[in-house]
C-alpha cells in the first residue's frame, strides 16, 4: 500500500467516530497495540527532543526500506507514534520524504492536542525524515 492509501485508511477509520473522547480512544488502543521498543533502544540518542513526554524512535533500513519503532511513557502519545508508524514505516526514504502527511489536519488531531503535544508530533514526524534522509544519504 502506498502512504496516501495508509492515510485514507486512517482517515476512514478516524471519521467512525464524532467524538473527540472515542478519538481519543482509538489512539490509545493503536498505542497499546504497538509491540514494546526493546530496551536497547530505550537510549538518550534514540529520544525526541521537542517532545514533553519521552518518546524512543528507533529506525532501521530493510532491504531499501525504512522500518520505524517506537514507544512512549505517555498513551495519547504512544499513540500518535504508532499512527505516524503505520503510515510511514515499511516505505522507501524517498517516499517518506515526499510524503504530505494530510491525515494529521483531516483528523483533526493538531488542533485537539496541547500545544506541547502539537509540538512533539511536529518533533516526531521531523525525526522521522532526518532518519530517512540520513538513509537516503547513505544510498548514494
Amino acid at each position: 500500500m502506498t502512504i496516501n492509501e495508509i492515510q485514507d485508511e486512517v482517515i476512514a477509520e478516524f471519521s467512525d467516530f464524532d467524538d473527540w473522547m472515542d478519538r481519543y480512544q482509538l489512539l490509545i488502543d493503536l498505542g497499546n497495540e504497538q509491540p514494546p521498543l526493546d530496551e536497547r533502544y530505550k537510549t538518550n540518542q534514540n529520544l525526541i527532543e521537542g517532545c514533553q513526554s519521552r518518546v524512543w524512535l528507533q529506525a532501521d533500513e530493510e532491504d531499501g526500506k525504512v522500518i520505524f519503532q517506537a514507544e512512549s511513557d505517555a498513551l495519547i502519545v504512544k499513540g500518535i507514534i504508532a499512527l505516524l508508524i503505520k503510515v510511514l514505516s515499511g516505505h522507501t526514504p524517498d517516499e517518506i520524504l515526499a510524503a504530505d502527511l494530510y491525515f494529521i489536519p483531516r483528523i483533526g488531531l493538531q488542533e485537539h492536542l496541547s500545544p506541547t503535544r502539537s509540538n512533539g508530533l511536529l518533533a516526531m514526524v521531523k525525526q522521522m525524515r532526518m532518519y530517512a534522509l540520513a538513509f537516503k544519504a547513505k544510498e548514494s
